[in-house]
């Protein structure tokens, strides 16, 4: 089996190089993101193509795909948005994803984004390091007994909900499939929308994009927010109508914002653009709130997230070509 990889970082080089020990398959790696110009570099014999969040695999691109006799479609990552997948099924293109790859990856970033913009953790280091000792501008707030938000109680959102409850808040969440473990362990208490925005101290995106969830944080949901309310997204960057977030932050209704993630992150994110100018206005904007903390969508970037990430896709594909299927998890589209 030949597997092409599209928006190849050179860990994913390490990690799938060494897993691939216990596989042998063939690979060819493209720094390039895949869409309708890059998919014509796909040589002769491929049968995976292996893309990443931020990869374009339209209706468009999957053509040119079947054309290519490419057979498989492998998701490094859980989401799948970027993925058409009703022309895949139509033209028999098989699809794959990671559904799970070390939670407490993605749970533990989330929190160090909450402690951080918090206490002001990153302007306290780039203070120091000048020896500017004055603790002025550094006031934060107790976490404990707050009232915290979280939307999505998925396998991220789990542990974040149960990270949270260990701190001592009140967790209100809100999925549209309720996690009865959760509930049993009397971690969670389950609330509607408006309920959660209304009475949180500090909300949490741990959902898929869909087209329900799309902008889920707008200009009318913020308006039930608390004044002041602490924002995180570790999820997916469309959650978040960019426009909305920014004058709630001028207005000071959001009083802080971490992001790992970003509505036009693709233009962007997994790139060295410290030589050039950033000609995204929105995201200049943001970076330049004092209360708002960005990474360029690291959550996940782990050892052990990514040697899963890799070992898992790689035995999906050896489950396609041996079943025609995957066996065991929710990992076949």
């Amino acid at each position: 089996m030949k597997i092409a990889f599209f928006s190849t970082q050179p860990y994913d080089v390490t990690f799938f190089d060494k897993e691939n020990k216990q596989f042998g398959f063939e690979f060819e790696y493209f720094e390039t993101g895949l869409d309708e110009q890059t998919v014509n570099i796909i040589t002769e014999g491929t049968d995976v193509v292996c893309v990443f969040v931020n990869d374009k695999v339209d209706a468009e691109v999957i053509e040119s795909l079947v054309s290519k006799k490419v057979k498989y479609i492998a998701l490094r990552c859980a989401g799948f948005n970027n993925v058409d997948l009703e022309a895949a099924h139509k033209h028999n293109i098989r699809v794959c994803r990671v559904p799970v790859y070390s939670p407490e990856a993605v749970a533990e970033h989330t929190l160090a984004m909450l402690f951080t913009i918090n206490r002001k953790i990153h302007k306290a280091y780039n203070r120091v390091r000048e020896q500017n000792f004055s603790l002025n501008g550094l006031l934060g707030t107790n976490i404990y007994k707050k009232t915290v938000g979280i939307i999505g109680t998925g396998n991220i959102g789990a542990v974040f909900c149960r990270m949270m409850k260990a701190l001592g808040t009140e967790v209100l969440a809100y999925d549209i499939y309720q996690n009865e473990e959760l509930l049993k362990d009397g971690i969670v208490r389950y609330v509607e929308l408006d309920e959660l925005f209304s009475k949180s101290d500090i909300i949490s995106l741990h959902c898929p994009l869909t087209p329900e969830t799309l902008h889920i944080i707008n200009e009318e949901n913020i308006n039930k927010m608390k004044d002041g309310v602490m924002l995180i997204n570790t999820s997916r960057g469309k959650l978040i109508d960019t426009h909305a977030i920014i004058q709630a932050l001028r207005s000071k209704k959001i009083g802080a914002l971490g992001i790992d993630v970003y509505e036009q992150e693709e233009k962007v994110f997994f790139r060295d653009l410290s030589g050039t100018i950033l000609e995204d206005e929105r995201l200049q904007l943001l970076t330049s709130f004092p209360n708002v903390l960005v990474t360029a969508h690291q959550a996940f970037f782990t050892d052990e997230a990514l040697s899963q990430i890799a070992y898992v896709t790689l035995d999906n594909v050896k489950q396609f070509k041996a079943n025609n299927k995957i066996e065991g998890r929710n990992a076949e589209l």
